[in-house]
């Protein structure tokens, strides 16, 4: 149980700060953090500015890929926000800087734990000592670790009364959850909560909601809650127990899955339905040939050793590499061979929601919460609300739905209008864009710290479904597509994106949401191009690429001096695509290296990561947080651009024939 729950005199359960412990404030002045870990002062809320606090702390920050590693939390914890940089470089926490500093409570702003699902950063916190954390809000996934792990979260105000002596009713901290979340927190997280299922200690009830129109997520939990007989109603704020059809894990984050379920279970643990999960080795595949990854060598063969007792131990499907070549990115084969409409699936990485371009609810978890849903073939939810994109219109020549996850980004990501909400596209301007491009508006709901994306069905899914599902006949896939009912309520809104208004952006280097036009961003010149990663290694992604690319060498260009481009496959499906349909010769002959699928630079562990803060990457990933692919200056955008900044050696924007000479004038 967390430390800071306590009985008082009346027996009431309350949340009292520990005697000798001390509070961290996160603030956006650096320097003012290493004095708080260095003793030298402390702080209160009633003198902090929340205005002065850092929002947007992304999980990479938190643990950054070498840091995950590790894969015992008591070791993970040593190097506690370690990823925190200031503008020298140099890390503003050192080892065990927050696990000796004598902290139970940290504090921050807004939309903590943006960013990857790694539940490693929560643990980073717990095993240094955290038992509270403040904020103004969570992105969900963190959030929902968090409450995993039995850390308390609370506003600002719970903490003015803490720190003034005052004892805060524990039901103000977990009031505004359901009352199974509550008992799960109040519990000690997950693990524990589950023990207690078992016992019989406490129920979940099936919802008894009555009838109304559904979204299209609702929809898909309601076809799935265990234990209901007949149809099932749900609206937000419902909890249930819901079956999971599939899921996945990968070598980053497998070894803590076996290392709980270890922990909690035994030895001879078992998973249900094996078929139906998958593990993959795909995110460190390349990360001993970057330079700053070679002295983990060590622990990353400890996390695939690990990797490979699980899969031995469960029967799950096996995506190892075979001969140092990965079968591809866990999201990008997910959706090529098992993920199908109307599917609910969980997996251990935040893009897990690009499967929803198939039709399908998905979205990622926790090392803790994976566990315990491949142990039980089951798992707890609270119905998230939605929001609607309609989309009309269609998009220019140099557009691509990078470019519409971009303006949604800027628009309503950064007034937290998507957060922890399922985000719903829609409308006629859906039918133009392909299952891949789909797949890139549900790929980048995380960085929208949305709960998952989701896009309607229809004959153009169900033409790409079938030939990878056996020939299955388009009539029996169209059966399963989920859609929402007419008068649906979407807590979000519902609002109407014109695809033909939206001009190419890129996102400036930080975060996702600080997006530009391309038109305004002025003269931006590059070192490196890299056109890959689940968001953008797709087969259509290609074919974009390669018709920059082509264009280029019509026009007697390549790639520019002192520019290096790297495409690297979503899988070995794709990479076979773009051989049979050429494209690997006009990559070599534009002076493009081409690698073997796998994340790569995306979560700096390949070829196309920057190697010092001065060089400057144009990149066709969905994140750009600082150090995410290398020390340098990171710009996102769309897989034209990319490939156009390549050729120009600066940002710009893709309009065919672009490359041609202009015609002399008189």
């Amino acid at each position: 149980m967390n430390k800071l729950i306590h009985e008082n005199e009346a027996g009431e359960r309350v949340v009292r700060l520990s005697p000798g412990k001390r509070v961290l404030f996160l603030t956006k002045d650096l320097e003012l953090i290493r004095r708080q870990l260095r003793g030298e002062v402390d702080l209160s809320m009633a003198e902090v500015d929340p205005a002065d606090l850092l929002d947007d702390i992304n999980t990479d920050t938190m643990t950054p890929a070498w840091v995950c590693f590790r894969h015992r939390p008591e070791d993970i914890a040593l190097d506690a926000y370690a990823g925190l940089l200031d503008e020298s470089g140099e890390r503003v926490f050192g080892t065990r800087a927050l696990m000796d500093g004598g902290f139970e409570v940290i504090v921050s702003g807004k939309r903590k734990g943006t960013g990857s699902s790694r539940e490693t950063a929560p643990q980073c916190e717990k095993w240094s000592g955290i038992g509270l954390v403040i904020a103004h809000s969570f992105a969900p996934i963190h959030e929902r670790n968090n409450l995993n792990l039995g850390q308390l979260m609370a506003g600002y105000d719970v903490l003015e009364r803490l720190q003034a002596g005052e004892d805060v009713p524990l039901e103000n901290l977990t009031g505004e959850y359901d009352p199974i979340t509550r008992v799960m927190l109040e519990s000690g997280g997950l693990f524990p909560f589950a023990k207690m299922y078992a016992a019989g200690e406490v129920e979940v009830p099936v919802p008894t909601t009555a009838a109304r129109p559904m979204t299209m997520g609702e929809k898909i939990l309601a076809s799935k809650v265990v234990g209901a007989e007949g149809a099932v109603s749900l609206q937000p704020g419902d909890v249930c127990l819901v079956k999971v059809d599939g899921g996945y894990s990968h070598e980053f984050t497998t070894a803590q899955v076996h290392h709980f379920l270890g922990q909690e279970y035994g030895e001879g643990y078992e998973v249900k339905n094996p078929s139906k999960f998958a593990i993959f080795e795909d995110h460190l595949l390349y990360a001993t040939g970057v330079e700053r990854m070679k002295p983990f060598t060590a622990d990353i063969e400890t996390l695939r050793r690990l990797q490979n007792e699980f899969q031995s131990h469960t029967g799950v499907r096996d995506y190892s590499a075979e001969d140092g070549v990965s079968p591809g990115i866990c999201h990008q084969v997910a959706r090529e061979e098992f993920v199908d409409p109307g599917d609910f699936i969980q997996a251990t990485d935040s893009h897990t929601c690009m499967g929803g371009g198939s039709n399908a609810l998905t979205y990622g978890v926790g090392a803790t919460e994976y566990a315990g849903l491949i142990s039980a073939g089951f798992t707890f939810v609270q119905v998230p609300e939605s929001i609607r994109f309609e989309l009309v219109g269609e998009l220019d020549a140099g557009c691509t739905a990078k470019d519409v996850m971009l303006h949604i980004l800027d628009t309503y990501a950064k007034r937290e209008d998507t957060l922890d909400r399922v985000m719903e596209f829609g409308g006629p301007g859906l039918a133009t864009l392909t299952p891949d491009e789909r797949a890139t508006l549900c790929n980048m709901a995380t960085e929208c710290s949305a709960k998952s994306g989701i896009c309607e069905g229809d004959e153009a899914l169900a033409q790409w479904l079938s030939p990878r599902r056996g020939g299955r006949p388009l009539e029996a896939i169209a059966a399963d597509f989920v859609a929402p009912d007419p008068g649906a309520e979407y807590a979000g809104g519902v609002h109407t994106v014109d695809l033909s208004a939206l001009k190419p952006m890129v996102a400036e280097p930080g975060d996702p949401t600080y997006g530009k036009d391309i038109a305004d961003l002025g003269d931006v010149k590059i070192d490196i191009a890299y056109a890959g990663s689940c968001t953008a290694g797709k087969a259509d992604d290609f074919e974009f690429y390669a018709a920059v690319l082509k264009d280029a060498l019509d026009a007697g260009r390549k790639v520019a001096e002192g520019v290096t481009m790297v495409v690297q496959y979503g899988s070995t499906a794709v990479r076979d695509h773009a051989r049979d349909r050429g494209f690997d010769a006009i990559f070599r002959e534009a002076g493009v290296e081409v690698i073997s699928p796998g994340c790569g630079a995306c979560i700096g562990c390949g070829p196309g990561v920057s190697d010092n803060a001065e060089q400057v990457s144009v990149s066709a990933i969905n994140r750009n947080f600082r150090g995410r692919s290398g020390p340098g200056q990171l710009y996102l955008a769309s897989p034209l651009t990319v490939a156009a900044s390549a050729i120009e050696g600066r940002i710009v924007a893709y309009t065919p024939g672009m490359f041609r000479s202009p015609v002399p004038t008189a």
